[in-house]
């Protein structure tokens, strides 16, 4: 039998007793009650939570000497926390057994502050734990918002979970390489892809187990495929072509355009790495971007605009919905339909998402153009498939940037980019839906475990993208880079 030293036992015990007072706290007794409802920082107030998300730590925005918590259900409060300080860190355990307890209900956080040495009891704010859970993972790039700091940006993966942030890939492990757009194949980090800009340039490309760096440019052409989404089979790759141009103003509310001068849309067959497309969608006629797959890979949704010239003003180029049907037996493509003329409207689409159930159709709605990550007036818009019916998505959004956003892997969830806190960073903000009503929760900022991080971090958050599973394969990614960059050609039937 193995024996300790006493002053081990009496440490052990004395760190038991500080974590159980950390969690929880002897009840404190009000002398006032108050209708005076509490502003927490983050908002985290009349929303839904999936059943697996991290502890959403606040600041309890409320002068006071002294500040109770109290967190729990109808049956049990799970965490009380007593502190001089209004930051609320939520213990993880007794977040997860509330979690375990809750879910499909509700559960009240109750607040009291102290003053002059009296306690008062404000209003409960009530959130509900939801029975579904988000998937566990998301993928995003950080970098500076301004493009001084370009070579200071990187791919990470976010446990939701918990905290824990893991780069994948970041610019100085590929030759300070432009990290650009990434995207998976329905949810899974089996099959994916990153576009990386400059010496290390070219695809990434994971699928079947295998990383291939190719050049997604064929002869004729003067762009390579930038913006893609996976056929649901795993094997086509939609791109858009896109050549791009940036435009800085020194005055306005802009600071910042970005438009296209041109852009078109093929397909990549990964198999064979040779090039799809059709004169419906390739041409000087028309500017074709953010192509989007419906879940049966028979239609394929993208943005589509008049081309332009050098004197066209950026504040006329508008983006329809459009949509053309792919045979993937045959590779063929059928004729194209507008499925929403925003130009009519005096606007302009972007980001065309379907949900998995193939019933709705979520889009960035702008004043022009379609990188509405610099438009403050961007706005979330839902399109039922079902009915035609489009709307504002008005209790999502806010009063400054809505843009990129992705759907879970069940659609009971998504994620999307907002500039609402500030009007300078993106934020990742998840939202429950409802698929029976077409209705989206309350948005909530993704927790973190400083309550404070978002109005200190000075990075923005782009193109968040869940996943199922945790991306385990970072030093391929790297690895890849440093492959020969393979070559496509034009398929010929």
């Amino acid at each position: 039998m193995k024996y300790f030293p006493l002053h081990w036992h009496i440490g052990i015990l004395a760190c038991w007793l500080i974590i159980s007072v950390s969690c929880t706290q002897p009840r404190i007794t009000p002398e006032v009650q108050t209708d005076k409802a509490v502003a927490l920082f983050p908002d985290y107030t009349g929303v839904t939570f999936p059943s697996n998300i991290a502890p959403p730590n606040f600041r309890i925005l409320e002068e006071g000497d002294e500040f109770y918590t109290e967190i729990g259900n109808k049956e049990n409060t799970y965490i009380t926390i007593r502190s001089k300080q209004p930051s609320v860190t939520i213990p993880a355990g007794q977040w997860k057994e509330l979690l375990k307890h809750t879910a499909g209900n509700t559960f009240f956080i109750r607040i009291s502050i102290s003053q002059n040495g009296k306690w008062t009891q404000h209003p409960d704010i009530t959130n509900v734990i939801a029975r579904s859970a988000i998937d566990p993972y998301l993928v995003y790039r950080l970098l500076y918002p301004g493009y001084e700091l370009w070579n200071q940006m990187g791919i990470y993966q976010r446990d939701l979970t918990s905290y824990k942030e893991t780069p994948l890939i970041e610019n100085q492990s590929i030759e300070e390489g432009c990290l650009n757009c990434h995207t998976f194949c329905k949810n899974s980090p089996e099959t994916m892809m990153i576009h990386i800009r400059g010496k290390a340039g070219g695809t990434l490309i994971r699928r079947q187990g295998n990383i291939d760096r190719t050049e997604v440019k064929a002869p004729g052409m003067n762009n390579s495929g930038a913006y893609a989404a996976w056929h649901p089979e795993g094997r086509y790759l939609a791109f858009s072509v896109n050549e791009i141009q940036q435009y800085f103003h020194s005055t306005g509310p802009k600071a910042v355009e970005v438009s296209d001068s041109e852009s078109d849309l093929v397909i990549l067959d990964t198999e064979t790495n040779t090039l799809i497309t059709d004169t419906a969608v390739y041409g000087k006629k028309w500017m074709e971007t953010f192509p989007a797959w419906n879940p049966s890979g028979d239609m394929l949704y993208y943005c589509r605009s008049k081309a332009i010239n050098k004197k066209t003003p950026l504040d006329s180029i508008r983006y329809d919905l459009y949509r053309i049907p792919f045979n993937a037996t045959d590779e063929s493509f059928g004729p194209p339909e507008c499925v929403f003329n925003a130009s009519e409207t005096g606007k302009s689409i972007s980001f065309p998402r379907i949900s998995p159930d193939g019933k709705f159709l979520m889009f960035t709605c702008s004043d022009y153009g379609n990188f509405s990550i610099w438009h403050p007036e961007s706005e979330l818009y839902l399109l039922n498939l079902e009915t035609g019916n489009i709307r504002n998505m008005e209790e999502v959004n806010s009063n400054d940037v809505e843009s990129f956003h992705t759907w879970s892997s069940t659609g009971e969830w998504f994620v999307f980019s907002s500039k609402r806190l500030d009007g300078l960073w993106a934020h990742p903000y998840i939202a429950s839906f409802d698929n029976r009503t077409g209705m989206a929760g309350k948005p909530f900022v993704l927790p973190q475990k400083d309550p404070d991080f978002y109005l200190d971090f000075t990075k923005t958050f782009n193109l968040p993208e869940l996943i199922t599973k945790p991306i385990e394969y970072r030093e391929e990614l790297i690895d890849g880079c440093r492959n020969n960059r393979g070559t496509v050609s034009w398929k010929t039937k």
